[in-house]
């Protein structure tokens, strides 16, 4: 063994919940391998973790606050291992239980909807103590997802009467040209995220249904003017690319009883180079009023594909590169 490794042992308790850790053929165990460095051998319902000294004790306290979670009876996934390290890394004194016990919604398929990282946890919070709050940061940071996850949380809470899911029907540096059908059919393309979000939560069947009723509206940013949205909770969707006169004109919108989501990734803005974007005014003018919260997500908050984090990262290097130019 290299002078350098250490050794770290680990015994649990429970046969049953020791496999649901490691996974279907120890799957879990060697994805940790991987993404931390260190060798992990199987002794029955026992470990020994070898490795540099801060990457063992990492791992150990990963996998004993997971074990814990699973004892408790959450179901793990073998994603919340990633989340997990990512988590620890950043603060090594982080309760794992404190962020993926925090349920905000079951799905049909019984499938828990939780926060994964510590920026999520706080974004949920502040959706939970405020009346409007902006979600702002990268593709893949759950911005959307939770926030439809927490309308759909409030509505079966009896909270609010009506979920009303907006965006501005932009197009993202393509030409789509001519489409055919009624207003409805040609704005459906911008808002297809939305429903996808909300037939993964409710199911298909459940979510058209309330969209009949009109419990549900999913519609395009211009067709909220004029109106005021009370008893509901609103959320606005790919804020980045509203104008200022349309930011303003949607958060006037906020009638009483109502609470507002604004969800945004600033560097995909893809309006004409003559309009600025009314997501960037807003956070420069109103984030010191009460009842507003900002939250800012990062790639490390990315819960996608491992390699999309990687791909924000690459971009964001290279737009450094051009503005150090």
């Amino acid at each position: 063994m290299n002078s350098q490794f250490t050794e770290s042992e680990i015994n649990f308790p429970d046969y049953v919940n020791a496999g649901t850790l490691y996974g279907d053929l120890n799957k879990n165990l060697l994805t940790l391998e991987k993404s931390s460095g260190v060798t992990i051998n199987v002794r029955g319902t026992g470990l020994r973790i070898t490795g540099f000294p801060y990457e063992v004790e990492l791992v150990t306290q990963l996998l004993n606050q997971l074990y814990e979670l699973v004892s408790k009876g959450y179901p793990l996934y073998s994603s919340d291992l990633a989340f997990g390290l990512k988590i620890l890394e950043a603060d090594p004194k982080a309760r794992l239980d404190r962020i993926f016990l925090d349920k905000v919604f079951v799905t049909t398929r019984n499938r828990v909807i939780s926060p994964k990282t510590a920026n999520q946890k706080r974004y949920i919070e502040a959706m939970r103590k405020n009346d409007i709050v902006f979600g702002i940061g990268p593709a893949g940071t759950g911005k959307t997802y939770l926030a439809v996850a927490m309308a759909v949380s409030a509505l079966a809470g009896n909270q609010v009467r009506s979920i009303i899911l907006t965006r501005p029907a932009v197009e993202a540096g393509e030409k789509l040209g001519f489409l055919p059908g009624d207003v409805a059919q040609k704005v459906n393309p911008y808002l297809r995220p939305l429903h996808d979000a909300l037939n993964d939560m409710l199911g298909t069947e459940k979510a058209t249904g309330l969209i009949e009723q009109n419990i549900i509206e999913i519609a395009p940013l211009a067709f909220m003017r004029g109106r005021t949205l009370s008893n509901a909770f609103i959320i606005l969707d790919e804020a980045q690319n509203t104008t200022r006169e349309q930011m303003k004109m949607f958060l006037t919108r906020i009638g009483f009883d109502s609470m507002a989501v604004i969800t945004g990734d600033i560097t995909q803005i893809d309006l004409p180079a003559k309009h600025h974007s009314g997501l960037l005014q807003s956070k420069k003018i109103l984030h010191n009023i009460d009842g507003i919260s900002f939250c800012n997500f990062s790639t490390a908050d990315v819960v996608r594909h491992p390699l999309v984090q990687k791909i924000i990262s690459a971009y964001e290097e290279l737009e450094k590169g051009k503005h150090a130019d």
